[in-house]
Parts: C-alpha cells; structure tokens; sequence
C-alpha cells in the first residue's frame, strides 16, 4: 500500500508556500528551486536527493528532520533552526548560512567547502567525513564534536574550541589552526602528527 505522505519526483519550483507545517512527510528527487519556503516547520520529515536550489528556508524550524543527499545551492537559510536533524551527504554551496542554530545534527559526508560558518556554536556535531575544506570556521565552537575522516585543508579554525573534540592527526595538518583552543591529548596527537617526540 501506498505511502499517501510520500511524494515522487514532484515539482514544488517557484511555488510560493510560507509558513507550511509539515509532519513525518516524505520527499524523494522532488525539486524545491527558487520556492518560498520562509517559515516553514517540519517534523519527522524525510527529504532525500531533494533540489533546493535558490529556495529561500529563511526563518524555518526543523526537528527530527532528515535532509539525505539533497543540494543547496544559494539556498537562504537566515534564521534557521535544526534540531536532531540528520544532513547526511547533503551540499551546501554558497548558502546565505547566518545566523543558524544547529542542534544535535549529523553531518555525516556533508559538504561544505568553503562555508561561512564562523563564530556558530557547533560543539558536539557530528562531522564524520565531512567535506570542510577552505570553510571559514574562526572563532567557531567545536568543542567535543566529532571531526574524524573530515576533510579539513585549509579550513580556517583560527580561534576555534576543539577542546575534547576528536579528531584525526590528518586533519590537524591539513587545517589552519592558530589560537584553536585544543587539550593536552590533541596537542600530544598534533606532536605525532608533525613527527614529533613527546618525552
């Protein structure tokens, strides 16, 4: 039997549908480009390989949200709100990101290349193999979260928290890391990950 929930490959581009409350719905290759979606709070909701290019989520609250595979693409995420969402292998490209509050979320094979996520409370996110390359995350708060296998060269993490956070020695090279604050056994993996000898 049917899903009646379930959406296929729908077209929602350019539709205009601020303020929509949306609960354990589920979208598959539907596409969202340049669609108003100010506002909208969603629940249980399942999106995966969904097209959000250009749509504007400005002010939107998510919660128990999964976003598997979709794209963002200059999509407008002002305001924003993600509460144990799941991101997993979502792209995000040249997104109007802050302010956003992200809470709980898995991050798992996301891109972010070059993102504009400084100064954002991120501690305790899960950022397994996640693409964070030349993304600006100075000052940012990842205190505690999980950074391993995530692929950090060139990231900015000047000023960041990776205090407790665990992350690999590979990333620790590839990453801009003056004044992180990081503890004593990251500063033992960074020595061994430059080679050198703590006595």
């Amino acid at each position: 039997m049917d899903n009646p929930d379930e959406e296929i490959g729908e077209d929602y581009a350019d539709a205009n549908l601020p303020g929509q409350h949306w609960e354990k719905r589920s979208f598959t290759d539907c596409d969202f480009t340049e669609a108003d979606l100010r506002e909208l709070v969603t629940t249980g909701c399942t999106f995966t390989r969904c097209d959000f290019t250009r749509t504007d989520l400005g002010e939107s609250k998510h919660h128990a949200t999964a976003f598997r595979q979709c794209t963002f693409d200059r999509t407008v995420l002002t305001r924003s709100t993600f509460n144990s969402c799941s991101l997993m292998g979502s792209n995000f490209v040249d997104c109007v990101l802050r302010p956003i509050t992200f809470t709980e979320v898995d991050f798992t094979l996301a891109s972010f290349v070059k993102a504009p996520l400084y100064d954002l409370k991120l501690g305790g996110q899960r950022f397994r193999e996640t693409n964070l390359s030349e993304a600006d995350l100075r000052d940012t708060d990842l205190s505690k979260a999980d950074l391993m296998g995530a692929r950090l060269l060139d990231a900015k993490l000047e000023g960041a928290d990776l205090r407790g956070a665990q992350i690999d020695a590979n990333g620790l090279r590839q990453a801009k890391l003056a004044g992180a604050l990081i503890d004593v056994e990251q500063a033992i993996t960074f020595a061994a990950a430059y080679g050198l000898v703590v006595s």
